[in-house]
């Protein structure tokens, strides 16, 4: 069910009608994007918009300059029609919510649709009514540094929530005034870039699309998303601002989307620079005829599409169906009705959004490691707070955060001084990139005076993020020389160290990980960041973060996700063989012989769906409606869940499922639900789903969606590597 639909019948006719008195150049006009002057109206962008020559702005965010090109648009334009005008709202506003894959860790659709609705309400008072978000790229590479804006690497989780940002974005009404228009991208398999580099080429069969990447887009055009954006990427070697097979066989054709392609920033003209355009009129022609129908600032189809169209390589009909898309999404969003503010107050830093920034940060938090009672500290501990995320409100907010307002972050040391803790601070370095060593021995001192020790380290905003690809993933600058140096300092003692990790995505932390008793990641968790985790640490709140991404040991084991195939020779427990275990001069088939890195263990760190908590949930009776369903039938699963500890908690209930035998190779595990539940302490809630047919069904080798007769496995727990299962047999009608 989708939550936006087609233009009634006198819309409709409302936007034929404007497209019917405007000129070819006025029709180029709307699929025409700018950037913005940067706070100011020139002269230029002001007779142009006069002109009818742009039809959307980005990158203006000053109410005044925002009104006062609208006004242009609606009085001094031929037909008055009013302007898109595009940010990349991407975790927030004003106020800035966890990173995309942060907010993926709390596995809350309804934490997911709440940041993005305040978001709009903040982005749409100053005149932005259209964002380019979610990005529901499936992500298994974490040296990409794009895999911070992403929601990990399962395409069900990526497709719920994504799906709930659009709600939240746009509402069940776009026209509202604090409704703004979602854009799914990157469309599509951008997360598959070779080597996690970011405008890479990505390789992917379309087995592989239909099974991970494309299923989140299906679910946004589902959902009603009004926008989707092309890949920088290209796909299978055609670029996705020239794939007609992408952009209008799948997405027009298969799928029956009826909103707006846009094209990335100037992707359309680095077609040139793929190889497969000649130069820019040869991509414009590319673009236009493989469905792009909003050109972000490059200019090639303002340039080049009239001659393109004179000359008979693009048709008038074409052209015709862009507009239409476009004039038809400004009419969704009540543009025409409200297309310039008139005194909007701006309602950030409200009470009420910082609350649901501090939520949404809580549950952000994935508990990765606490050895026995090191986590939670009493308030009346001495802590020894180091490193250079404690007290840094501007990193804390993450990338894409270009609006975010550092004046109300809150940080880590605010935190801790406004429960009344005894602190001693340090930073120890400039930066997380700092090589400098010689205030480690402070620290030290600190660390030795103190009950517990608290280091806040990670990775700066500017190291994840568009562009910013890590070949390693260990923490940068001296932080591991940190971490040793206070471990040897405590050695002995009975005073625990905590990590506290922020980044920007899933570092390893095998080398580090023996040297601290507990680890609490909390991505770069926003705004609130500085209360949500002192309320953690201290044991107000209970941590509840699962992992939307698996974390390797090593990089060399990359890609790592739980969704893997089984192969042929499947790697296990009984088979595995380390390399410091070979006999010298062994046979060369002698040992392992089975898919997996013979110099580091198969399993990872840390596996899709993990997370501790400060209580322990046991998983029982796990009953099925039926061991042989048929095709008419949906399968109910129900799962006792029982709070074992003496504290309240939140549980996420995870259900996977395996098809055991079918015609093309399927995973080991498939997640197929999810649910967030809160349980009193030593309480007990029953859980359930439901799965149907289109649950287990899966594209064929001729790219068929089917649902095949044979053995399924069950899972239920807390994670991807949980073990209370059942089978069911899915029988012919």
């Amino acid at each position: 069910m989708t939550t936006t639909s087609p233009l009634n019948e006198p819309e409709l006719q409302r936007a034929k009608d404007l497209l019917d008195q405007m000129s070819v150049t006025q029709k180029l006009g709307q699929m025409h994007q700018v950037n913005g002057a940067g706070g100011v109206v020139t002269e230029q962008l002001a007779h142009d918009v006069r002109m009818g020559n742009v039809g959307s702005v980005i990158n203006e965010v000053d109410a005044e300059v925002i009104a006062q090109l609208q006004s242009i648009a609606v009085n001094e334009s031929p037909h008055g029609i009013p302007l898109l005008i595009g940010r990349d709202v991407i975790h927030g506003f004003k106020t800035v919510f966890p990173l995309p894959i942060g907010l993926a860790s709390t596995w809350c659709d309804e934490t997911i649709e709440r940041s993005a609705r305040l978001s709009a309400i903040e982005a749409s008072a100053v005149g932005i009514n259209w964002t380019f978000s979610p990005m529901i790229d499936v992500s298994r590479d974490p040296r990409w540094g794009r895999i911070a804006e992403s929601f990990g690497e399962d395409p069900l989780l990526n497709a719920r929530m994504g799906a709930a940002m659009v709600r939240g974005y746009q509402t069940e009404d776009p026209s509202q005034t604090t409704a703004i228009a979602a854009c799914a991208k990157h469309f599509a398999a951008y997360g598959a870039s070779e080597s996690g580099r970011d405008y890479n080429t990505t390789n992917v069969s379309e087995h592989e699309l239909r099974h991970v990447y494309l299923p989140p887009f299906k679910a946004a055009c589902e959902a009603g998303v009004l926008s989707v954006m092309t890949s920088f990427s290209d796909l299978n070697g055609v670029p996705v601002s020239g794939n007609e097979w992408l952009l209008t066989d799948v997405l027009r054709h298969e799928w029956r989307f009826n909103g707006v392609v846009v094209s990335d920033w100037g992707s359309v003209q680095q077609l040139t620079v793929h190889g497969v355009a000649e130069n820019d009129k040869a991509a414009a022609e590319q673009a236009i005829n493989a469905g792009v129908e909003i050109e972000m600032v490059s200019g090639t189809f303002i340039n080049h599409a009239e001659a393109l169209l004179h000359s008979g390589v693009i048709t008038i009909e074409k052209l015709d169906a862009a507009v239409l898309n476009i004039l038809a999404m400004k009419i969704r969003l009540g543009l025409f009705e409200q297309h310039y503010l008139q005194g909007a107050t701006s309602p950030y830093n409200s009470e009420e959004h910082t609350k649901e920034a501090y939520e949404a940060a809580v549950k952000s938090c994935v508990l990765l490691k606490n050895n026995g009672t090191s986590l939670p500290i009493a308030c009346d501990q001495r802590i020894a707070l180091l490193g250079p995320l404690a007290d840094d409100g501007y990193e804390q907010l993450g990338t894409w955060v270009f609006d975010g307002d550092v004046s109300i972050s809150q940080t880590v040391l605010d935190g801790f001084r406004q429960r009344r803790v005894e602190v001693n601070y340090l930073p120890v370095f400039a930066s997380t990139r700092d090589h400098d060593n010689s205030r480690i021995p402070l620290a030290c001192d600190a660390a030795a005076a103190a009950d517990a020790v608290v280091l806040c380290l990670g990775e700066e905003a500017i190291l994840s993020g568009e562009a910013h690809c890590r070949a390693e993933l260990d923490l940068p600058g001296a932080q591991e020389e940190l971490i040793r140096a206070v471990s040897r300092t405590l050695r002995g003692r009975n005073v625990p160290i905590i990590l506290v990790v922020l980044a920007g995505r899933p570092l390893a932390l095998e080398c580090i990980e023996p040297f601290v008793d507990a680890i609490l990641y909390a991505w770069h968790p926003g705004s609130m960041a500085g209360p949500a985790i002192a309320d953690l640490v201290l044991g107000e709140r209970t941590p509840s973060g699962k992992l939307p991404v698996s974390f390797v040991r090593k990089v060399g084991q990359i890609p790592l996700y739980y969704g893997q195939k089984p192969t042929g020779r499947p790697v296990t427990h009984d088979n595995y063989v380390h390399m410091d275990q070979f006999p010298m001069r062994a046979e060369q088939t002698s040992l392992g012989m089975a898919a997996s890195h013979i110099d580091t263990h198969f399993t990872p760190m840390y596996p899709f769906g993990y997370g501790l908590s400060y209580t322990q949930f046991e998983y029982r009776n796990l009953q099925l409606s039926s061991h042989e369903v048929s095709a008419t039938e949906r399968l109910d699963v129900t799962v006792e869940v029982v709070n074992c500890g003496k504290i309240d908690a939140d549980e996420v209930v995870q259900l996977y499922i395996r098809d055991k035998v079918s015609s093309v190779s399927r995973p080991v595990r498939e997640l197929k639900g999810y649910q967030r539940i809160s349980i009193p302490a030593g309480q007990s809630r029953l859980v359930s789903f439901s799965l149907s047919r289109a649950d287990l069904g899966f594209y064929n080798q001729r790219s068929q969606y089917v649902v095949e007769t044979g053995t399924f496995t069950l899972w239920i727990g807390g994670d991807s590597t949980c073990d209370l299962s059942a089978e069911f047999n899915w029988i012919s009608q």
